[in-house]
């Protein structure tokens, strides 16, 4: 597997500051995300092996960033496939596998080979979505992708992530 892979799940998004598009058999949701250590603990207090690993594997201080969150669902389950967590500090993004048994793979993000991750991120969602659900355990979603769909939502996703990062420019961070 690659990237880091942890046996907790990623923080789940915060309802009220996510909006969800439709995408054929999928659904893509934009998030402003503001992370902090005791957020973080507080998501986790009550599965005591998730709250282990993360302390555990949190560097000096524990994790503090912020910035867009790209979660890539399955319509019919609800889980999240794939996140892209386009963070000020660390951009990183997520293959999170279905399952009983928990596999998240982290990707850390080259800003410097790869420039700004934003667009690279919705470019992976257009044109590489059959390899990346493989990837993270969602091949059964790969004969359904409705592309006419995913070029509908992604156009609206890129507005509003245009709109939350005008809003946090701007010192409103709501979201969009």
């Amino acid at each position: 597997m690659i990237g880091n892979v942890y046996a907790i799940p990623p923080q789940p998004p915060v309802a009220e500051h996510t909006r969800y598009f439709e995408a054929g058999n999928l659904s893509i949701g934009v998030e402003y995300r503001d992370l902090d250590p005791e957020g973080l603990v507080d998501t986790y207090k009550e599965n005591p092996a998730h709250l282990a690993e993360l302390l555990e594997r949190s560097p000096a201080g524990g994790f503090t960033d912020e910035g867009l969150s790209l979660h890539v669902c399955g319509a019919d389950d609800g889980h999240e496939y794939l996140r892209f967590d386009v963070f000020e500090k660390e951009p990183h993004y997520h293959y999170n596998h279905p399952g009983a048994e928990v596999v998240n793979n982290v990707i850390d993000y080259d800003t410097a080979a790869n420039g700004d991750m934003l667009p690279w991120a919705l470019e992976r969602i257009e044109h590489h979505l059959p390899d990346m659900l493989g990837q993270a355990g969602g091949g059964r979603l790969v004969a359904g992708l409705d592309p006419p769909a995913i070029a509908n939502a992604l156009s609206q996703v890129r507005a509003v992530a245009a709109n939350a990062l005008a809003g946090v420019r701007s010192g409103d961070h709501s979201g969009g």
